[in-house]
């Protein structure tokens, strides 16, 4: 019996140094979590046995107990470089159309060259859809998908509208012959001009000019029906790559205010900005706002919708002067503001993964897109999962069922990109259990070599 109990003093002892030696082969092993061995005494005793004489049968390992203690974050420069703080585990798959589910705490993931989000065994990382707002449609690993990041451009988009503001100069000469002699290639016909960049459908650029002209002021007439209130006009026109365009009210009506002609000698249709004493920008004409007549293929010659009109915005204010309103003040001319709402094409230039687990591409024209939402997992009982190798671990029936969810919500722990865990491994605390089984193995060795002498003596009793 003796014999039999230093025995499994020895297998124990192995078994110590086995899972000590391997936490520290994987000292390095990113996502690793280390493992204990576990041991339980041996004692049988027959029903009528004295039990309080009774001498235990020896030791028995009972379970290589995985310990998942958060191990400490290492940042790095790759943004797909992911690690989780907190509860949870990344979920894999090794097929697009796999439901053989593994589940890891290595977050070095990297794009395959179809553009997928995969580890270095090629399994691929899930994330749930999300709306276009960043909002996951479903959390819920049968609806989980593998995350792609896409190989398209970021759509273009035609301008539509331009908000203009600045300062109309209250000394400006009004100039002789204008508007009716007006020519955008002579300064002398206009007192000032200034262009932004617009878009067609296509994203394609245009360049857009607007030119103010100074009109001779208007005296009040309370006589007049409807009524005349003393002002002081400026004529607005605007051309596109040099070509005059006509304005129109939003209905598409023409504005009534003669801007002159294009170069066929066509008559041109402007707007008209009206401003008062003090000025503020009372009035328009169209008092419902202008905007460009369809640009038309003349202008734009790429195949883009040739129906685009942008709308210019002065953004009149009629309760009195507003900060985004222009003004006629005795002072230079100044755009102080000059937006539009197009967008050329876009090209991928970044991807971002927030804490949340949310997946954006950015793009070079300044818009970004929601791709996903990388899904995390947790069970009732982490110790029960199953090893698989290569740092995953597969369900089982002592972990519970995988339960999915989004980073940063209830108990899952939160995500961070261009970092990676490290194993929770502590060399030192693993050194010092190996000279500690080293002891116990050769302390078992000692009772075996004892029960063998004492087994000799008394074969050599006469």
């Amino acid at each position: 019996m003796s014999f039999n109990i230093a025995l499994s003093g020895l297998n124990a002892a192995q078994k110590d140094l086995d899972v000590t030696s391997n936490n520290i082969a994987n000292v390095s092993t990113v996502g690793f979590k280390e493992s204990r061995a576990e041991f339980v005494d041996v004692y049988a005793a027959s029903l009528l046995a004295a039990g309080n004489t009774k001498v235990g049968d020896g030791v028995l390992t009972s379970d290589v107990a995985q310990q998942f203690q958060q191990g400490s974050i290492q940042f790095t420069q790759n943004s797909l470089d992911l690690a989780i703080t907190g509860n949870g585990f990344f979920a894999v798959v090794p097929e697009l159309d796999s439901l053989e589910f593994s589940y890891t705490r290595a977050g070095q993931f990297k794009l395959n060259s179809d553009n997928f989000i995969v580890n270095s065994a090629g399994q691929h990382l899930l994330g749930f859809p999300v709306n276009p707002d960043g909002s996951s449609s479903s959390v819920s690993l049968s609806t989980s998908e593998p995350i792609r990041i896409p190989t398209a451009s970021g759509a273009p988009q035609l301008t539509s509208e331009v908000d203009v503001r600045m300062n109309l100069p209250a000394g400006d000469s009004v100039i002789t012959g204008s508007p009716a002699n007006f020519d955008l290639e002579d300064p002398k016909t206009y007192n000032h001009a200034t262009s932004v960049t617009v878009f067609d459908s296509l994203g394609d650029s245009h360049i857009m000019t607007y030119f103010f002209i100074k009109e001779p002021p208007v005296a009040a007439n309370p006589l007049a029906v409807p009524p005349v209130v003393a002002s002081n006009p400026w004529i607005v026109t605007a051309a596109v790559d040099n070509k005059r365009v006509d304005l129109t009210d939003p209905t598409g009506a023409g504005t009534g205010v003669a801007a002159g002609s294009d170069d066929l000698g066509n008559p041109i249709s402007g707007a008209r900005l009206n401003f008062n004493s003090g000025g503020d920008f009372v009035s328009q004409v169209p008092a419902t706002g202008f905007q460009t007549a369809a640009l038309g293929p003349g202008i734009l010659t790429n195949g883009s919708d040739s129906a685009q009109t942008i709308v210019i915005d002065f953004n009149l204010d009629p309760s009195g002067p507003g900060t985004n309103e222009p003004t006629q003040f005795a002072s230079s001319f100044e755009v102080t503001s000059l937006e539009q709402n197009g967008l050329p094409v876009g090209r991928l230039t970044g991807l971002d993964i927030g804490p949340d687990g949310l997946v954006q591409a950015t793009y070079s024209n300044g818009t970004s897109q929601a791709l996903s939402r990388v899904a995390l997992v947790s069970f009732a009982n982490n110790q029960g999962l199953t090893q698989e190798g290569n740092t995953n671990w597969k369900e089982s029936i002592l972990s519970g069922e995988a339960l999915a969810g989004e980073a940063g919500a209830g108990t899952y722990g939160t995500i961070n990109s261009s970092a990676l865990e490290q194993s929770n491994v502590n060399l030192t605390t693993e050194l010092i259990d190996l000279i500690s089984a080293q002891r116990n193995f050769q302390a078992n060795s000692r009772s075996l070599e004892v029960d063998n002498q004492l087994n000799q003596t008394i074969l050599q009793i006469r």
